[in-house]
C-alpha cells in the first residue's frame, strides 16, 4: 500500500513539532511497516500563501484522481489535520468519504473513539453552549417566545403568544379545507392564491408553507422549544381531535409514495417559465401498465414543469421533456438551431453582485452542514446512535461538504475572472468548447457548473424559449 503524508507547518513561536521532525516520523512509520511513500502534503501557516491552493485542497484533488490506486493518509495526529477540532473531524471524514484510510503517527488507537472521546470531553465553547441553551430552556418552560412567531402569532405581553387576527382566520381556513373540503396541499396552495391571501412577507403560498402549517403544533395551544412542551401557553387555532386527524391523513398520503432516490436535473435552477417568470423545477414521473399479452412494462419520464403549477397550484400546466429541452438548449449555445440565443444584459459590477450572493448563500450551507456534523457527534457521544451510523452519517455529511467548498471556490475563481474582460472572454470560450466537446461524456456536476458559467437564464415559453447567456 502507498502512504501520503499531510502535515501543518507549525505557527511561529509554538511548540508543535516541525515539518522536518513530522516527515522523519511519517519515513520511519513507513519503513517500519512496510508501507512506499507516496507524496507528501503541507499546510503552511494562513492556508493559501502565494496564491497556491492550500495543502489539503491539493491532497483532495490528487485523492481523487481516477488511477490513484489504494492509498493510506498518514497525518501526526487527529489534531493535526485542521486548524480547529472541528475542522479537524470534518476534515477526517471527508478523507474517509473519499475512500481512502486515515490514520496518525501519535498513537494506534481507533481514530472513531478519538474523535468521539475528543467531543464528548471538550470544554471551553462547548460548555458555554450548554450554558446557553440552558437559559433558553428556562424561558421556553416558561413559555416565553423564542426566535420568530409562527404564522397567526406575534409576541405579546410577558413574551408570549398571542393572536393576529388576520392570519389565525387562514390557518383555520387552511385546516377547514384540508379536513371538510378534502383538498390536498398544492390545491390548498392554490386556492389561497387564487384568494388573493398572502404569506407574511407578501408572497404566494406554497406547498411547503401549508404543509409547515398543518404539521405545527403550536396551534394546539402547545409551546415547544429545547424538548420543552408547555401545553396551555397561548390560544389555540385547532382542536386535537382535529389536528390528529390532520396527522393521520399527513402520514396515510406519505405512506402511500415509495422511497425514490432523487436524480439531478442538469437545468436545475436556470430554467424559467416564460408565462409567469418563476422558476421551471425538475418533475420524475414513473408509470407502469399491463400488455394486452399479460405482462406489465414501466417507464419513467422526466421533465421541466413550472413551479407555480407545481407548488402553489398557479399558472397553467407548462411543461418541457427533460432531455428535449437540454438538447434545445445545447444546440443554441453550440449556435446550430434557430432558437435566437441573446447576452444578458447588465454590467460587470451587476454580475459580481450576483456572484457574491451566490457565495453568501453557500456559507450559510457550510454553517448548516457543519451543525448536522455536530448533531451526529453529540448523538454518538451520548449512545442514540451507533458507531457504524455514527461513521455513515459523518462520511455523507463531510462529503456533501466537500462538494459545497468546491462550489464555493468555483464561485471564487469565476469571481476573479469576471473582474477581468479578458479572462472572462477566455474563460468563457474554454467553457462551451470544453462543454460542447464533453456534453455525453462529462459528469454531471462539472456540466452543471460550466453551463453556469455560461448560461444566465433559459426562459421557456410553450411556442419556445430563449437562451440568455452570461455577458
Amino acid at each position: 500500500m502507498k502512504a501520503i503524508g499531510y502535515f501543518r507547518a507549525p505557527a511561529p513561536g509554538s511548540k508543535s513539532e516541525s515539518l522536518a521532525a513530522q516527515n522523519k516520523a511519517f519515513l520511519e512509520f513507513c519503513d517500519r511497516l512496510g508501507y512506499d511513500v507516496e507524496v507528501t502534503f503541507v499546510e503552511t501557516v494562513g492556508g493559501n500563501g502565494g496564491g497556491q491552493r492550500p495543502g489539503f485542497r491539493q491532497l483532495v484533488d490528487y485523492l481523487r484522481r481516477p488511477e490513484k490506486g489504494f492509498l493510506l493518509v498518514v497525518a501526526r495526529s487527529l489534531e493535526g489535520l485542521g486548524g480547529d477540532p472541528k475542522e479537524s473531524v470534518r476534515r477526517y471524514f471527508q478523507l474517509e468519504g473519499l475512500g481512502v484510510q486515515v490514520t496518525f503517527l501519535s498513537g494506534d488507537g481507533d481514530p472513531l473513539d478519538e474523535i468521539v472521546g475528543a467531543w464528548a470531553g471538550q470544554s471551553g465553547s462547548a460548555k458555554l453552549s450548554e450554558r446557553v441553551r440552558a437559559a433558553m430552556r428556562k424561558k421556553a418552560v416558561r413559555g416565553e417566545v423564542l426566535g420568530r412567531p409562527p404564522y397567526g402569532y406575534r409576541v405579546g405581553n410577558r413574551r408570549r403568544l398571542e393572536l393576529v387576527p388576520e392570519e389565525a382566520v387562514v390557518v383555520r381556513h387552511i385546516y377547514r379545507l384540508y379536513l371538510q373540503e378534502g383538498l390536498g396541499i398544492r390545491l390548498i396552495a392554490g386556492r389561497l392564491n387564487e384568494e388573493g391571501q398572502r404569506t407574511r412577507r407578501g408572497g404566494n403560498w406554497s406547498m411547503v408553507s401549508i404543509r409547515d402549517i398543518l404539521r405545527n403544533r403550536v396551534y394546539l395551544g402547545t409551546y415547544a422549544r429545547f424538548g420543552v412542551r408547555v401545553p396551555g401557553s397561548h390560544p389555540a387555532l385547532v382542536t386535537p381531535d382535529d389536528f390528529r386527524a390532520v396527522q393521520d391523513r399527513l402520514v396515510a398520503r406519505r405512506n402511500n409514495y415509495s422511497q425514490r432516490q432523487p436524480s439531478p436535473f442538469l437545468l436545475a435552477g436556470l430554467v424559467q417559465c416564460g408565462h409567469c417568470q418563476n422558476k421551471m423545477i425538475g418533475v420524475s414521473r414513473r408509470q407502469s401498465w399491463r400488455r394486452r399479452s399479460g405482462g406489465e412494462s414501466k417507464a419513467s419520464y422526466r421533465y421541466y414543469q413550472c413551479g407555480s403549477r407545481t407548488n402553489q397550484s398557479m399558472c397553467d400546466y407548462h411543461t418541457q421533456r427533460a432531455q428535449v429541452l437540454e438538447e434545445h438548449v445545447r444546440d443554441a449555445i453550440a449556435g446550430s438551431n434557430g432558437d435566437v440565443v441573446h447576452p444578458e444584459a447588465g454590467n460587470e459590477e451587476a454580475v459580481l453582485a450576483e456572484w457574491q450572493h451566490e457565495a453568501t448563500r453557500g456559507q450559510g450551507r457550510l454553517r448548516r452542514l457543519d451543525r448536522r456534523l455536530d448533531e451526529h457527534l453529540s448523538a454518538a457521544a451520548n449512545g442514540r446512535i451507533t458507531r457504524e451510523q455514527f461513521h455513515k452519517l459523518s462520511v455523507a455529511t463531510a462529503a456533501e461538504r466537500l462538494s459545497q467548498e468546491d462550489a464555493l471556490g468555483e464561485i471564487d475563481r469565476r469571481m476573479q475572472e469576471q473582474a477581468d474582460a479578458s479572462k472572462r472572454r477566455r474563460g468563457r470560450e474554454r467553457a462551451l468548447a470544453r462543454l460542447l466537446d464533453g456534453w455525453e461524456t462529462l459528469p454531471m456536476a462539472e456540466k452543471q457548473s460550466l453551463l453556469r458559467e455560461l448560461v444566465a437564464r433559459v426562459v421557456v415559453r410553450d411556442e419556445g424559449l430563449q437562451v440568455l447567456l452570461r455577458p
